[in-house]
């Protein structure tokens, strides 16, 4: 169990990657904003704590795999991958200008990025295919997918997770950013989900929970995996869309959208006092 120090350096530096994300859409006048700042709590705990991997050798057969399925909200991988220094702060300048190297969805082509995206609802298939792949080969890595849950209105999505459970892929976990919105309404006026939990039991998953607000919560989830038991994993990570800026919060015309230089300006007000309340955490959350 990480100590409240560990957890706290955490959160810092995911709270500087928050700021940087804003400043990164700002500047390329592009990106899904509202899911970036949902599911970035969820990617750095797994880049900063859960994923095994080795930057020196990022090829090496025994890394865990990580599949954003949720690929249009790739700016909050980018920045992840830059403060790990996966790619250079040129680079990731230079996304949404002619020539960039950084597309709007994962390209393979991008150091730390295992695999391409495109059309939402293809990340889980894939995950479950990888996963044989290891139990074939013997491999002992993990394969973790991050999905939206209005992605999971495709069908492939749920021929993927019967599969899973079929499978018993317990070297495979699926995660899903519940934040309830998707780019023309709730999810539940688009296509009901819920009730979310009991449809993946029946197809043969562990189903946890977990306040995704907190960085604290994904890191203790992700921790309380039990891989052990003959199942794959699904995470129900509770989200608030557009997480940290108070006008971009459950706001649904901030699926995608640029902050003008008003907001833009607030956001980092917001943002930086977050920052500042980590670096004087003292409270126990464990």
């Amino acid at each position: 169990m990480l100590s409240i120090n560990e957890i706290s350096k955490i959160a810092l530096k995911t709270e500087k990657v928050r700021l940087r994300l804003l400043e990164v859409i700002y500047n390329s006048r592009s990106g899904h904003v509202g899911g970036d700042l949902s599911v970035l709590n969820m990617i750095a705990a797994l880049y900063y704590h859960t994923l095994k991997f080795d930057i020196q050798n990022p090829d090496h057969e025994n890394r865990d795999r990580f599949i954003l399925s949720k690929g249009h909200c790739v700016e909050a991988l980018y920045c992840v991958l830059e403060s790990l220094e996966f790619i250079d702060s040129d680079t990731l300048n230079s996304y949404g200008k002619f020539n960039s190297l950084l597309a709007g969805h994962p390209s393979n082509k991008i150091p730390g990025i295992e695999f391409s995206g495109g059309s939402l609802g293809h990340g889980l298939s894939l995950g479950v295919g990888v996963a044989i792949g290891a139990k074939m080969d013997n491999k002992d890595f993990k394969t973790f997918v991050v999905m939206g849950d209005g992605e999971l209105n495709e069908g492939a999505v749920f021929e993927a997770a019967m599969s899973g459970g079929h499978f018993k892929l317990n070297n495979l976990v699926a995660i899903v950013d519940r934040n309830g919105l998707q780019i023309s309404n709730s999810t539940e006026k688009v296509m009901t989900l819920e009730p979310l939990k009991e449809r993946w039991e029946t197809m043969g998953w562990e189903v946890l929970e977990v306040n995704g607000d907190k960085i604290e919560d994904c890191i203790k989830i992700l921790d309380s995996i039990n891989y052990t038991i003959q199942k794959p994993h699904f995470i129900i990570s509770r989200t608030t869309k557009g997480k940290g800026v108070s006008y971009m919060e459950n706001a649904l015309h901030w699926h995608h959208g640029v902050p003008d230089e008003v907001q833009y300006k607030q956001a980092v007000r917001e943002i930086s006092r977050s920052i500042e309340e980590w670096e004087g955490k003292s409270v126990n959350y464990l």
